[in-house]
Order: C-alpha cells, then sequence, then structure tokens
C-alpha cells in the first residue's frame, strides 16, 4: 500500500476539501483526485461524494479512517524500531511549536537525554494541527503547543503560563511612540481580542507576521516594537537590544503538553517529571522579567 494514499485519505477526510489537503500537502488538487480514485480503485468502494462545496466523506470512508490510522501508526512503529541505531534500546518522538523550543524544548531533550541515555530522540517543529494530526495517528508520542485539541487516545495537561512583553529596540520607549514603528505579530484569536482591547490604535499597523518567536529578530532588525514571549527576549533585554514598553500590559498563554495514552508507562513518568523541571525553570526567567514592568 502506498503510504501516500493513506496520508492524503485522512487529509481530505479531516478537511472536507481536496483544495484544503492538497494545501496542507503541498501537491495540486488534481494530484489529490488522482490519489483518491487510485485508493478507491484498490478498496472497491466510494470513499468520497464530490461537490462543489467540497468532499463529504461516504460512510466506506468513515469506516476506513479507523485502518487508515492504524495503518500510518503500525509503519511509523516500525520504522522508528528499525530506525534506532546500536546502543540504543527505544525511541521517542517529540515536537513542539517553534515558540516552544527555545528553553523548554531543548531543555526538555537535554533532561531527556541525561535521565534516558538509551532511549533515541526525534525532535520535530510542527503547527498545531500538525502536531495533532501526528500525535492522533502515533507518529509523535509527545508534543508541546499552545492549541492542543482533544482527541481519542491522546491526554493534554498544562504545562506553564507564557508571558507575551511588549518590548522596542530602542530605550525608554512609551506606547504613544509606538504608530509607525510597530509590527503586529499574530499569537492567536484571544491575543487579538486582548490587543483590540489594549492597542486598538495599532490593531492594523500594516504589517502582520505570523510566525511566532522568529519574528524577533525581524522586529530588532528593522527598529521595531512587538509583542514577543518573556521568555525569548531576556537574552535581548539583558544586552541592550530589547527594552520594555513603558506601561503595556502583558498577556498570558498557556502552553500545554500532549501524550499519547499508550506510550510505555516508565519514560512517561520520567519524561512527566523532566517537563515539569524546565518549565519551572522557564516560569523563573518570564517571572524575572515581567516584575520589571
Amino acid at each position: 500500500m502506498d503510504l501516500a494514499l493513506i496520508k492524503t485519505f485522512l487529509e481530505v477526510s479531516e478537511t472536507g476539501s481536496f483544495v484544503a489537503a492538497s494545501e496542507r500537502l503541498y501537491v495540486t488538487p488534481s494530484a489529490v483526485s488522482l490519489r483518491m480514485q487510485r485508493l478507491e480503485e484498490l478498496l472497491g468502494q466510494s470513499l468520497f461524494v464530490r461537490s462543489k462545496i467540497g468532499a463529504e466523506i461516504t460512510p466506506s470512508g468513515r469506516e476506513f479512517v479507523v485502518y487508515a490510522k492504524s495503518l500510518l501508526r503500525t509503519w511509523e512503529q516500525a520504522r522508528q524500531h528499525v530506525a534506532i541505531p546500536a546502543g540504543f534500546k527505544r525511541s521517542l518522538t517529540l515536537g513542539a511549536q517553534i515558540s516552544l523550543w527555545p528553553r523548554l524544548g531543548w531543555r526538555f531533550v537535554d533532561a531527556l537525554r541525561e535521565q534516558l541515555p538509551d532511549l533515541g530522540l526525534r525532535a520535530e517543529l510542527g503547527m498545531p494541527e500538525t502536531l495533532t494530526r501526528a500525535m492522533t495517528e502515533g507518529v509523535m508520542q509527545i508534543s508541546l503547543t499552545y492549541q492542543p485539541t482533544f482527541h481519542p487516545g491522546l491526554r493534554i495537561e498544562k504545562v506553564m503560563e507564557d508571558e507575551l512583553v511588549l518590548v522596542a529596540p530602542w530605550p525608554d520607549a512609551t506606547i504613544e511612540q509606538l504608530a509607525g514603528r510597530y509590527v503586529f505579530v499574530d499569537w492567536g484569536p484571544d491575543f487579538l481580542q486582548f490587543h483590540n482591547l489594549h492597542l486598538p490604535t495599532l490593531t492594523n499597523p500594516g504589517l502582520t507576521l505570523s510566525m511566532g518567536s522568529l519574528s524577533t529578530l525581524y522586529a530588532i532588525t528593522r527598529g521595531l516594537a512587538a509583542y514577543l514571549p518573556a521568555r525569548i527576549v531576556k537574552s535581548y533585554l539583558a544586552s541592550g537590544e530589547l527594552h520594555l514598553v513603558a506601561g503595556a500590559q502583558t498577556f498570558t498563554r498557556i502552553a500545554w503538553s500532549v501524550w499519547r495514552d499508550d506510550l510505555d508507562e516508565e519514560l512517561a513518568t520520567v519524561a512527566r517529571k523532566a517537563l515539569m523541571a524546565v518549565a519551572d525553570l522557564a516560569a523563573t526567567e518570564t517571572e524575572v522579567i515581567v516584575h520589571q514592568i
């Protein structure tokens, strides 16, 4: 069985659209259509009813979703097992959103390597929907995200509160100075509501970045103020490359961990303790910055 057919089927079933699935898979809609036609020929069943508004999954398609996920999970488990290098007894795939890697994800990896030296690790970067899909398919066992999605077989736990602070690359910055010198970093719908309330005149500054912590260097090099994670800007505040904007409100985001229920119990216990330790350290660093405001 061609795994590309299975992955494409799951994308179409999740999005309800050949076009949306093609965007996620970085292929053309016609390629998605051909793959689904091939899969239907192999199964001898119609999986979707095509229409102008999308693709509605058939009863046969709904039945196949369970088997499709199982096929991918079995393949990934086999791939990871075969890929375990000499000297390692087990493996784990960990994923996180980009803003959660600095000062949390990397430290989590370090702690796991120290406490479980026989564990082979694979670390991946992903958007919330990508991480959720990898978790449900069994190709990833732990993920860190700001936007978890509840699914059977997954457990969601709070990790820490992450503070966004308003910073500028010039000293003695005030909110009144930001017009024309500000970039809106999109941290999600809740942040947008907060932003509309506290900075209504800067809601649409003409430039929006949906790049998470990658926005930090852009803001610094272009001389622009922005809301950024306190954890990320700590070193820039210390070096004088960034400065807190006087009187600006902070915004709290919750970082979550997602765990597969079938993760080895011993491994899960060690990993949870390691994650709690690095999260406590990251939270302490954030508090130091927030107290300066």
